[in-house]
């Protein structure tokens, strides 16, 4: 079994840390190795970073842009196979896995453009003799952890903002799925961007990510990841550091009355089920008026049903593969259980797929519980898998009440026809993100990003940016030109 290398100060160095498997969670084959980093490794990697931030920080944003559009290029070029080593070390289908490529080559374009846009401000004072200017410069050094769901496309966010402002990074992709990530490092290496300014260090969260939260060298972190982790990493800082942190969802979807019923069933199903479940933005809990309630149950019901669950590498085009491991499908099933015993009606779903081929992997049916009620789980915690809870409402104060009924604040969902309904809720309900009549909650070029517990900063769009950058004010004094 080849053990992965980790990347750093432009070499690909071979790691001297205990190995740990990569593990196909449709199969449970080993497809891979990484090394978890040693405390030596890790200050290299942000020692490397640290002597390659004056040089990159100082070059024209016109050249950045260049290197992160040739990289760009790249990942379009090799997109089928690290696609396949996506599918392979996180379940879902070879077709997704190639969208999540496609998406981040998109977000190297998209930021390569906005490199060229960094502007400043000029700020008159009193006196005709002083001026401010304005102006924005890179954070330094950044540490970016990143989770195993969106392994690709979610590291790209981080890497592609903080280079294109002009930082250096060291990355730790997740444990679980590091192969598809360790590609980017080498489409970045192989487009030509500077030694050191961007290295990889792979490993587990608690020892590499730990280290990296903990050093002095690091400047900010940019983390995704659960709300947990995301609370332990604010309190872990030993010094004052910048961070970005985009944590957990439970995110909720209103249903109303004069809603287009079969849109908002097809975008249930597919922002419920979408990478079984394994979404930030996925819909965890649903709120239906009461005269549409039955219709629309019983049309998800059917919609979950006929989704086609299958080995991504065997079958490109299915709609869901495996979860990515025992633990998130443990939490599914202890969600099911809560709510069945508190007296949830099951309408599809509830067991693993019947099959010789799905009796290895981490298979299970999309789930749809009906009648559910703030006393569940499945209603208050994000399950992080493919379970969605159903629940009528009264009326639209009703429904925006029970949709805030949550410490998170990441994305909410709304199906409506009315003008007045869809002002009336996307002004009250309390999340970063509202999608009206689409469950997209996220575009590359628009802010993204949550409120309360779901985290802090933002990524996508120029604010994505300017998260890696500082501000200085510089206030000049002008002498009167005698005689001008």
């Amino acid at each position: 079994m080849t053990v992965s290398r980790q990347y750093i100060g432009g070499s690909w160095v071979p790691g001297r840390g205990s190995v740990i498997d990569v593990v196909n969670p449709a199969s449970l084959d080993v497809v891979g190795a990484i090394t978890n980093a040693t405390l030596d490794e890790i200050e290299l990697a942000l020692k490397a970073a640290r002597k390659a931030f004056p040089a990159w920080s100082a070059e024209p944003p016109v050249k950045r842009a260049c290197l992160l559009k040739k990289a760009g290029r790249l990942f379009r070029e090799r997109a089928d196979g690290i696609a396949r080593l996506l599918t392979a070390e996180q379940g879902k289908p070879l077709n997704e896995a190639l969208g999540e490529i496609q998406k981040l080559a998109k977000t190297f374009e998209f930021y390569g453009e906005e490199a060229t846009r960094v502007h400043g401000e000029i700020i008159p004072n009193d006196g005709m003799d002083y001026q401010s200017l304005v102006v924005r410069e890179p954070v330094g050094v950044v540490a970016a952890i990143s989770p195993w769901n969106y392994p690709a496309e979610l590291i790209g966010w981080k890497v592609a903002a903080g280079l294109a402002a002009g930082c250096t990074m060291v990355v730790k992709p997740p444990e679980l799925t590091p192969l598809s990530p360790l590609e980017i490092a080498r489409c970045v290496h192989d487009a030509g961007v500077p030694a050191g300014v961007l290295n990889m260090v792979t490993g587990e969260g608690s020892s590499v990510g730990q280290a990296l939260v903990e050093s002095p060298l690091v400047d900010k972190i940019a983390f995704t990841g659960s709300a947990e982790v995301g609370l332990r990493i604010q309190k872990s800082c030993n010094d004052i550091k910048m961070l970005s942190l985009e944590l957990g969802g439970n995110c909720p979807m209103i249903v109303t009355e004069t809603s287009d019923l079969e849109s908002a069933v097809i975008g249930a199903a597919r922002r419920s089920f979408r990478n079984m479940g394994q979404i930030c933005i996925a819909i965890n809990r649903i709120y239906v008026a009461e005269p549409v309630y039955e219709r629309f149950v019983g049309k998800l019901a059917a919609a979950a049903d006929a989704l086609v669950i299958d080995n991504g590498l065997d079958n490109p085009a299915a709609d869901l593969g495996a979860m990515a491991s025992a633990e998130p499908l443990e939490k599914t099933k202890d969600h099911l259980a809560d709510a069945l015993s508190r007296g949830a009606r099951l309408v599809a779903g509830g067991s693993p797929p019947e099959g010789d081929r799905f009796r290895k992997g981490y298979f299970f049916r999309p789930t749809v519980l009906a009648d559910c009620t703030h006393e569940m789980k499945v209603m208050t915690e994000e399950t992080f898998g493919p379970l969605v809870g159903v629940a009528p409402f009264r009326s639209l104060a009703h429904a925006a009440d029970l949709a805030n009924d949550t410490p998170f604040g990441l994305a909410a969902y709304v199906f409506t026809k009315h003008m007045d309904e869809m002002r009336y809720l996307t002004k009250r309900l309390d999340y970063g993100n509202v999608a009206v009549n689409n469950v997209d909650a996220g575009i590359i070029n628009a802010p993204y990003g949550g409120r309360k517990q779901s985290g802090v900063g933002y990524e996508h769009g120029r604010e994505g940016l300017l998260e890696y950058l500082n501000l200085k004010h510089i206030r000049l004094r002008f002498e009167e030109v005698q005689g001008a």
